[in-house]
């Protein structure tokens, strides 16, 4: 399983990014020494908003953070849990199932190195798709009311980076940096 990351902004300057315990830290010490200050977390893959509960102490702050992604753990299946192999359902047609178990190895053998022939194949190894979606969720939600916000949400689903760069030229440097990262496999660049 991939490493979870989140990143943090006040207003539109970043104040911390990495592992959630990190950022969960970094955020609370920032919102006691700033009343006022205006907090965003978020999922650096997806973009998605995290709600940090920051009320109480910073060890209560990092053990709600801890449950919570404990939670979020998905429960080991059958399988060889060793191995890392965990046991799912595949729907295929029957003459699918007939030419995998065909294949030397058997069916699992076979699906395994088909994954692994398309997942080498991609560069990027990010959906490109995923990583639009999620330049557009962080743009909608931190930059809504920044100058070039439609111009560059129109180049990002065009898919011209060079209209891009240039509707997001005056966005703050954090956001813009963050922004231009997500993209830049949607993007191709």
């Amino acid at each position: 399983m991939a490493t979870q990351n989140w990143i943090a902004f006040s207003g539109h300057a970043r104040i911390a990014k990495g592992e959630p315990k990190v950022v969960a830290t970094a955020v609370k010490q920032f919102a006691d020494a700033n009343d006022t200050a205006n907090l965003l977390v978020f999922d650096m893959a997806s973009s998605q908003p995290v709600e940090l509960d920051l009320r109480g102490t910073l060890d209560e702050v990092t053990a709600r953070v801890t449950e919570t992604l404990a939670v979020q753990e998905p429960k080991r299946r059958r399988g060889r849990p060793k191995l890392g192999v965990v046991s799912k359902e595949v729907t295929l047609l029957p003459r699918h199932w007939d030419w995998l178990q065909a294949q030397p190895g058997g069916a699992s053998v076979t699906l395994r190195k088909l994954v692994e022939t398309a997942s080498k194949a991609h560069d990027s190894g990010e959906n490109p798709q995923q990583q639009l979606e999620s330049a557009y969720r962080f743009m909608t939600a931190i930059g809504g009311n920044l100058p070039g916000y439609e111009e560059g949400i129109r180049a990002l689903f065009a898919k011209d980076g060079a209209k891009f760069k240039k509707a997001l030229k005056k966005w703050p440097k954090d956001v813009r940096k963050h922004v231009r990262n997500l993209a830049e496999a949607a993007l191709g660049k």
